[in-house]
């Protein structure tokens, strides 16, 4: 599995805009995607609404996870850089 440990940056935390960024790229991969809270609550990113469910706010630790794969690495910092735009 890849993962990636991301400190949400974006300002105002994950509203509609950065989720529908998230769910694009995942839609784009041929294997799942899961968002997990510090909490251990899961979301599939490619459900706008779990996502949204998961109420994630700036300062918030995330870890995102998705198969092995030539292309999870640059999956996942694509997704890493809507979470976390500072950093990029």
């Amino acid at each position: 599995m890849q993962t990636r440990r991301i400190t949400i940056s974006a300002h105002n935390g994950v509203h509609a805009r950065p989720v529908a960024e998230l769910a694009r790229l995942a839609m784009s991969s041929a294997h799942p995607v899961i968002v997990r809270t510090a909490a251990g609550a899961e979301a599939d990113l490619s459900s706008v609404l779990a996502v949204m469910d998961l109420a994630l706010g700036e300062g918030d630790v995330v870890e995102l996870e998705t198969a092995d794969a030539p292309a999870s690495a640059a999956l996942l910092d694509s997704m890493a850089a809507v979470l976390d735009p500072r950093d990029r």
